[in-house]
C-alpha cells in the first residue's frame, strides 16, 4: 500500500473522517486488490487474530480496513469464545467505518453459532447494556442481511431498549436496521413504526420507512 500512496488522496481521507485518523491513501478497491494478491492466510482463528491486531497497531486507517477484510472473510472460523476479541477491536480506535465493518463478521459469527443452536445472541443482549455506544450499535445492527432469519423479538426489543438512546450513531442504527429487514418483511416493519415510532426519534422512524417513501 505504501507504494500505491497518494498524500493528496489520504488528506481527503482524513477530513472525511474529521481529522481523527491518518490515511496512506489508497482507495478501496485498490485495497482489496492488494488483498486478493496476497499469500494465503493459515485458517487458524488465533492466527488472523494476531494479524488482524497487528494491523491495528498501525497508524493509517487502511490497514484496519484490511485487518476487518480479513476477519469479515473468514468469520467462519471464529466462534462464541472469540466474541469478547472482536470486541476489543471495535472498540479500539471506533468509528461508524470500523464498528460496522466488524458487525457485519460479528453478525456472521453469532448467525452460525445461532444455527448450531448456540446462545450466542444472548451475548449481543449483554452488548446492548454496554456503556460504550459502539458496542450498542453493534448489538443494535448484528442482523444486517439475516434476511427472513431475522429474530424479529430481538429486532423489536433492541430498539425499543433503545430508542431513548441521545446518541446520532444509536439512532441511525435503529433505522438501518428496519430499513434492512423491511426488504425481507415490510409488513413486520410497518406494523412496528405505527405502534412504536410515536416514542422512538425522527430519524430512527425516518431511516426505516425510507423504502416506503420511495415506493
Amino acid at each position: 500500500m505504501r507504494a500505491l500512496a497518494d498524500p493528496q488522496r489520504a488528506s481527503d481521507m482524513k477530513a472525511y473522517m474529521r481529522g481523527q485518523f491518518e490515511f496512506v491513501g489508497v482507495p478501496t478497491p485498490m485495497r482489496r486488490q492488494i488483498g486478493k494478491s496476497l499469500p494465503p492466510l493459515a485458517q487458524d482463528a488465533q492466527a488472523l487474530l494476531r494479524i488482524a491486531r497487528a494491523l491495528w497497531r498501525k497508524p493509517e486507517r487502511e490497514y484496519h480496513y484490511v485487518a476487518c477484510d480479513v476477519l469479515i472473510k473468514n468469520a467462519r472460523l471464529f466462534s462464541i469464545a472469540d466474541l469478547p476479541a472482536f470486541k476489543t477491536l471495535l472498540q479500539k480506535d471506533a468509528w461508524w467505518d470500523t464498528v460496522d465493518a466488524l458487525s457485519g463478521a460479528i453478525g456472521d459469527i453469532v448467525a452460525q453459532e445461532r444455527r448450531r443452536g448456540l446462545p450466542a445472541q444472548e451475548v449481543m443482549d449483554a452488548w446492548l447494556d454496554d456503556p460504550d455506544f459502539w458496542v450498542r450499535r453493534s448489538a443494535m445492527i448484528h442482523q444486517l442481511g439475516w434476511r427472513l432469519q431475522t429474530d424479529t423479538e430481538r429486532l423489536g426489543r433492541y430498539a425499543l431498549a433503545l430508542s431513548g438512546d441521545p446518541e446520532f450513531f444509536i439512532r441511525k442504527a435503529i433505522g438501518w436496521a428496519f430499513r434492512d429487514y423491511a426488504r425481507w418483511n415490510p409488513v413486520f416493519v410497518q406494523q412496528f413504526m405505527q405502534k412504536h415510532g410515536p416514542t422512538m426519534s425522527a430519524l430512527s422512524v425516518r431511516e426505516a420507512t425510507k423504502h416506503f417513501k420511495s415506493q
